[in-house]
């Protein structure tokens, strides 16, 4: 898909795509439209960012007729239970490209450029400083589902919701990955081929920012950080960045920062999804991101 895309440009000839987003964004729009238009297809984006799309009737009726017109619905949304009721009740494909619990199409991006940097991704370790979040919860099912390792450093009260961490852990258990949650971000990154780090306030969040910026100056990831990974260690970071907040000028813009890597890579992926569920592509036997 990204080595070849000339292969891939009538995968979603004839296919329209809906996207309804609640939620702003940059990245996410752009790779979204950009990767249906290479692929042959057309778009439609319904801006819900002043109300919620089921503000004025149910899911179930939106579903029923959208599912009329489109060939594939992509969501941007607070609420999981969006995501879920619309892939309930649509008989086309629902993407899920950002909800209050998960973020599966960066964390999917994420390990594609793992894999791109390093090759096995069962041979690396990824640390995650900060907040455990959206994309901390999908960073951990995606490292599960691959058999590679992970650790996780938040403070204490701000770590990973413990039925994402089940589900990860039971996952592990087949494929051999390692799940480690501390409160040290030391202690996480020693040794570690990459360093991962977020906003200290999501979206929707913002009345705690002052509590936050209380609390997380510690898992800032700086130069000081950074000396204790791997020294062929990178960083990464889903954007946006405040920048000097969660990690600082110096490291974003160094030579370890692969984060543009990453927000090139989720057009890349989202292509692949959408071509796999919505287009003529069939999905490999087996794939590594």
């Amino acid at each position: 898909m990204k080595a070849r895309p000339e292969d891939f440009r009538t995968a979603l000839a004839g296919k329209h795509i809906a996207m309804f987003f609640e939620k702003p964004s940059l990245r996410t729009r752009l790779t979204f439209e950009a990767g249906i238009c290479g692929l042959g297809g057309s778009v439609s984006f319904v801006d819900q960012r002043h109300e919620r799309l089921d503000a004025r009737e149910t899911l179930s009726d939106i579903a029923h007729n959208v599912e009329r017109w489109v060939s594939g619905i992509v969501l941007r949304t607070f609420a999981h239970e969006t995501v879920e009721g619309m892939a309930e009740f649509a008989n086309v494909p629902v993407i899920n490209a950002l909800s209050e619990v998960e973020h599966p199409c960066q964390a999917l991006a994420d390990y594609f450029t793992l894999h791109e940097k390093f090759g096995n991704l069962k041979k690396i370790t990824l640390a995650y400083v900060g907040d455990g979040n959206n994309v901390t919860h999908s960073l951990l099912l995606t490292a599960a589902l691959l058999g590679s390792k992970i650790r996780i450093a938040t403070p204490k009260g701000y770590g990973p919701s413990p039925q994402i961490l089940s589900d990860a852990h039971d996952v592990a258990k087949d494929t051999g990955a390692s799940i480690e949650l501390m409160t040290d971000p030391h202690k996480a990154v020693r040794g570690a081929d990459a360093v991962y780090t977020d906003a200290w306030v999501s979206m929707g969040h913002e009345h705690e920012t002052e509590q936050r910026a209380d609390i997380f100056p510690p898992y800032q990831v700086n130069d000081q950080l950074m000396a204790g990974a791997a020294p062929h260690a990178v960083f990464m970071h889903c954007l946006p960045a405040h920048r000097n907040e969660e990690v600082t000028d110096s490291v974003i813009d160094s030579l370890r920062s692969i984060v543009f890597d990453q927000a090139e890579n989720r057009m890349h992926i989202q292509k692949a999804i959408l071509a796999m569920l919505c287009g003529k592509v069939r999905q490999p036997r087996s794939s590594h991101a």
